[in-house]
């Protein structure tokens, strides 16, 4: 009888690697990306049955925002100035979607790192991030990373995105523990197989195939990266974070009830519910609960129109 697989190990950044200070500073950076996250946009007068659909709306503007403020940190994660001719950069439609890379004048180019950056609007109505991650662990290099970046608008239905404190993890580790998962945690009933492509280094050519693929997946659930497990510590503390005084997971479970259209008593019920579960959790009136009870008001006048 044949033992279950151990679990993939995180692969360990070689101690030689001349970048390895770089790498540190840079996930030290990303942890503290909320703390300097900045946007120009705003949102104003989206309905409460909408709000579900931000995340498709604004989801490559909050990343490319990410970006922006990943170079802007340039003292956080290069105080001497070592690596004055490197960025962040995005590209589009290939694995990873942000190279830390050098462009020379004759258009030659260097790579340090990649991140496949994800933005995650915390009021989706998935309740987690719902994207696919299907590129095979031989794309990734041992340095690379996958970050989530949850958000939410300033002021819940409207104002400014704000971020919170992200996900981060090896790319590599996140796709061995995805095919783990697929191979042997799951309760499979087909075919448990992958078929990975041949040939794959670190930062592919855009028209490269590099995904892996199962032999078996009736359901289209290969990839779900939110469904192997591997964040499920990270979600209920990301749901913990609060919103104008009021915790994300109380206004997803608010916004859903609104968007399943019950009637109108119902959803007064869930405002009152949010209303109390606000002054059980402050000792004192704050600015934040203030502006809790406004847009819970506000929402009860768009109920009465």
């Amino acid at each position: 009888m044949s033992s279950e697989p151990s679990p993939p190990a995180r692969p360990v950044v070689n101690s030689q690697w001349p970048h390895r200070e770089l790498y540190l500073r840079v996930r030290d950076a990303i942890a503290t990306l909320p703390l300097y996250f900045r946007t120009q946009t705003v949102i104003e007068g989206i309905s409460a049955v909408d709000i579900f659909t931000l995340n498709s709306a604004l989801g490559a503007t909050i990343e490319n925002q990410v970006v922006a403020t990943l170079n802007q940190m340039r003292p956080t994660w290069d105080p001497g100035g070592s690596y004055a001719q490197y960025s962040f950069m995005r590209q589009a439609q290939t694995f990873p979607d942000v190279l830390l890379k050098r462009v020379g004048e004759s258009g030659e180019s260097e790579v340090i790192l990649g991140i496949e950056l994800k933005g995650w609007y915390l009021l989706a109505k998935e309740a987690e991030p719902s994207f696919r991650f299907t590129v095979t662990p031989e794309a990734c290099a041992a340095h690379d990373l996958i970050v989530v970046v949850p958000w939410a608008l300033s002021n819940v239905i409207a104002g400014s995105p704000m971020a919170f404190f992200p996900f981060i993890e090896s790319s590599r580790y996140a796709a061995e523990y995805r095919n783990y998962h697929w191979r042997h945690l799951r309760e499979a009933k087909g075919d448990t197989g992958i078929k990975s492509p041949a040939g794959v280094s670190p930062y592919p050519k855009k028209a490269d195939m590099i995904a892996d693929v199962p032999l078996s997946d009736a359901g289209g659930n290969f990839g779900r990266f939110a469904r192997t497990g591997i964040m499920d510590s990270y979600l209920a503390q990301a749901k913990q974070e609060l919103l104008a005084g009021i915790r994300a997971e109380h206004w997803l479970g608010f916004f859903k009830a609104f968007q399943d259209q019950r009637d109108r008593s119902a959803i007064n019920m869930e405002i009152e519910r949010l209303r109390r579960r606000l002054c059980d959790s402050s000792a004192a009136p704050d600015e934040k609960s203030h502006m809790a009870l406004t847009i819970l008001a506000g929402l009860e006048k768009l109920l009465a129109e």
